[in-house]
């Protein structure tokens, strides 16, 4: 399914494709690869509060504040919490990436090899094969109880309403 008017790039609008989710669904499962080129999935984190941070690419300006943002929160959070960054990036990048930044708290994933993640919530970009920015915060019963998904791809997320979504919750 394909969706417009969802998401632009310096004003210019994009396509969403997958399924749309909202606050309340049941997570949809899905396959990431970890920097071991390892499968990894939603079930890997059964029990467990998950922030889903999702960036286009890590190596780019924006998203690398945004895994820096949530590497400083994760030492706050309590050990039931997990933060997990997904993008389409090659799993040896996000690895270079994560060293050279000092990622060290922030479990990072990519979704590249079948876009698993990115489809499965409605958030991959049909134009540029990348994922949109966006925040997805499930409860420990896999139930999506946040979701923002940026409007302008060039921006950050709005970090305090996820991690207030998050207090609630834990």
């Amino acid at each position: 399914m394909a969706r417009t008017g969802i998401i632009t790039m310096h004003g210019n609008p994009l396509t969403l494709a997958g399924t749309e989710v909202q606050v309340g669904d049941k997570s949809p499962p899905f396959t990431v690869i970890d920097r071991d080129m390892k499968e990894v999935g939603l079930h890997d984190f059964t029990g467990k509060i998950k922030i889903i941070s999702v960036t286009p690419s890590l190596d780019t300006p924006v998203c690398e504040v945004q895994a820096r943002k949530f590497n400083e929160e994760a030492a706050k959070l309590s050990a039931d919490i997990v933060i997990l960054n997904i993008s389409m990036d090659l799993p040896f990048a996000i690895s270079r990436f994560c060293t050279a930044a000092g990622i060290d708290r922030v479990q990072a994933f990519s979704d590249h090899r079948d876009a698993s993640f990115g489809t499965a919530y409605g958030i991959l970009i049909k134009e540029l094969r990348l994922l949109a920015r966006s925040i997805f915060i499930v409860d420990k019963d896999d139930v999506i109880r946040y979701k923002e998904i940026v409007r302008e791809l060039t921006e950050l997320p709005d970090f305090k309403s996820a991690l207030e979504a998050v207090k609630k919750i834990s």
